[in-house]
This record gives C-alpha cells, structure tokens and sequence, in this order.
C-alpha cells in the first residue's frame, strides 16, 4: 500500500520558517519525481515545487529564493524549506509522488500552513 505522510505544518509568524516532511512507503523512492503542491480556500491546487530523480529542481515563482525542494533517497523522504513565510502562503500543503514514464502518481493527505500574526 502506498503511503505519503506529509508532517511539519503549523502556525507561523510572517518572516518566520517551516519544514516540511513527506515521508513515502510502498514506492520504489528513486523512480519518482517528488512534489509540493499547496491550495488555499477558494483557489486551485498550484505547484510549489518538484524535484526529479535526477535532482532536477523546479520551483514557482512565488517560491523561489524563499522555498527549497530536497529529498532524501536513503529515508525516502522529500523536504520543504520554506523561509520568509508571508500570509498568502497560507495554505494545505500536500505532497505528490508521480512516475513520469508510467504516469503513476500519488497524493499525501496534506499539512496545513497557517502564516499570521
């Protein structure tokens, strides 16, 4: 059975930081493009991050030179550091496993990111 815990979420401060922890069971970790995703009320689902089984990073806009994408092939786990947190990065986090070649893909249940004073 496939299973994507996502932990680290909580309340934060604006200009404070969080890490994020998706820990992954029953996929072969090295074969997958790993994710986050996060969706606010009322918005769509939007990429936030993705990191390739190669390392290869992709990072939106709103996140970059704030967020960093790191996975941990030995744990099985893909990380979220994000820095510099504003009130509008508040929102679910969730994480994402996809297989490209086989189109395989799967969703952690989410962590939620609540940044206010």
């Amino acid at each position: 059975q496939v299973q994507l815990v996502e932990s680290g979420g909580g309340l934060v401060q604006p200009g404070g930081s969080l890490r994020l922890s998706c820990a992954t069971r029953g996929i072969n970790f090295n074969f997958y493009t790993m994710g986050w995703y996060r969706q606010a009320p009322g918005k769509q689902r939007e990429l936030v991050a993705t990191i390739s089984s190669g390392g290869t990073i992709i990072v939106a806009d709103s996140a970059k030179r704030r967020f960093t994408i790191s996975r941990d092939n030995a744990k099985n786990t893909v990380y979220l550091q994000m820095n510099s947190l504003k009130p509008e990065d508040t929102a679910a986090y969730y994480c994402n496993a996809e297989n490209r070649p086989t189109g395989w893909k799967y969703w952690g249940q989410g962590t939620q990111v609540t940044v206010s004073s």
